[in-house]
């Protein structure tokens, strides 16, 4: 009788045996879109595309044995080498959706629902090696006390017109970034399987880079090179996966890109293609590389 494991809150579960494990899909503990693997599967698969285990009729084909792939932060093992990233999007709906987002954001009250919307249909957008079906998890309630928080604190400095608090809400601001940036990675997921990512730059390096780029615009170039600085530091403080991130891209690339997308930009109709330039070209510089294959 064959022996059969899943994943479960991105852990490996198992091994069952199979009239064990047709009670665990009979329960609904193990549903259409829960990993399995069992002897002779070369790698993790959805139940549902199993044929035979969800809905009974048929056995599971059968591919070169092997043991199961390795259980990887909320995912799975396969495709473990490296490579780099990709976006994929078509102009019309990135066109109507940003439109909406904008809206709903200036309206204020809807923006933590609005950025939720938003993020759960371009992480899906991106292509990561060894990593299908991205999705977002994240919840608006979460953002909801960072939100509204920073519109009170905002109001209240407008009415005082102190220059001391002035200066705070920016310290505010880059702190909510901070909390933005790593509640957007710990919210990750894989083939509805929790990637557990999270970010570990701290906050005090994260303002730190931000106004060191304030200060680099004086210089009118320096900025650039600021830019893939702190884009390569992000990249380096993602944790949770067996692979590093790697942002390649250099000053230059960053420099010259950027003028274009300004100049384009001010005629408002090629902003969506520029956009998706930007974003497709910032992927591309952005790799997975095994850690032992590190320098």
């Amino acid at each position: 009788m064959a022996s059969w494991f899943y994943a479960s809150e991105g852990k490996q579960q198992g091994p069952y045996p199979e009239g064990q494990f047709r009670d665990l899909v009979a329960q609904g503990i193990v549903r259409p879109h829960t990993l399995v693997w069992s002897e002779g599967m070369a790698g993790w698969q959805k139940a549902a595309e199993i044929p035979g285990l969800i809905g009974g009729g048929g056995a599971p084909p059968m591919v070169p044995a092997g043991g199961p792939p390795t259980m990887v932060a909320g995912g799975y093992g396969g495709a473990g080498g490296g490579g780099s990233l990709s976006v994929d999007f078509g102009i019309l709906e990135f066109t109507w959706r940003t439109i909406v987002a904008v809206i709903g954001v200036c309206l204020i009250i809807p923006g933590p629902w609005v950025l939720v919307w938003y993020a759960q249909w371009i992480v899906p957008c991106l292509r990561v090696p060894g990593r299908p079906n991205l999705s977002f998890t994240g919840n608006a309630m979460t953002l909801v006390p960072w939100y509204f928080g920073a519109i009170v604190l905002a109001i209240v400095i407008a009415f005082t017109g102190s220059q001391v608090l002035s200066n705070l809400i920016f310290v505010v601001q880059m702190v909510l970034y901070w909390l933005l940036i790593k509640w957007t990675v710990a919210n990750i997921a894989s083939n509805d399987q929790p990637l557990g990512l999270s970010f570990s730059g701290s906050i005090w390096a994260y303002i730190g880079w931000n106004l060191l780029f304030a200060i680099s615009i004086i210089t009118i170039i320096g900025w650039a090179w600021v830019a893939a600085a702190q884009l390569r530091w992000m990249c380096r403080n993602i944790q949770g996966t067996r692979r590093t991130v790697v942002f390649k891209a250099s000053g230059l690339g960053i420099l010259w890109r950027g003028i274009v997308a300004a100049i384009l930009f001010s005629f408002i109709i090629p902003i969506p293609w520029v956009y998706r330039w930007i974003m497709n070209w910032t992927a591309s510089q952005t790799e997975l590389v095994s850690r032992g294959a590190q320098a």
